[in-house]
């Protein structure tokens, strides 16, 4: 058992799956942006990154739907050993913590490679 500020783990929790919920609103707007782009192309090449884009941004958002699950149930978890176990929670937990950490992370670099990609695609396309 790890005796660590469970607090700041529930904080954390939070956070991330605020964090989610607002790219994943973020992407759906693009997405919208997207579909008003396509209403006005016709040329293959950028029919193609259409599509792609597309697929992108669905990819992604089930992407935030699952990592927003693992945290919500890891997040539980934190909160029945707290209770279980006087306030302690086991070294897998916080393993589990600092995995979806760097889940959280590297999905977060990937929306933003993803949006920095889609913007230039803006700009060439307007």
């Amino acid at each position: 058992m790890v005796t660590t500020d469970v607090a700041q783990l529930s904080k954390e929790c939070n956070a991330w799956r605020e964090t989610l919920r607002s790219e994943k609103q973020s992407i759906a707007n693009l997405d919208l942006v997207l579909q008003e782009i396509a209403r006005h192309q016709s040329g293959e090449d950028t029919l193609i990154e259409i599509d792609h884009y597309h697929n992108q941004f669905y990819i992604q958002q089930q992407n935030i739907h699952d990592l927003k699950h693992a945290i919500r149930n890891h997040h539980q978890q934190v909160e029945t050993e707290t209770q279980l176990h006087n306030g302690q929670v086991n070294d897998d937990t916080i393993t589990d913590h600092e995995r979806l950490y760097d889940d959280y992370q590297h999905l977060e670099h990937t929306l933003k490679d993803l949006k920095d990609e889609f913007t230039e695609f803006i700009d060439r396309n307007r």
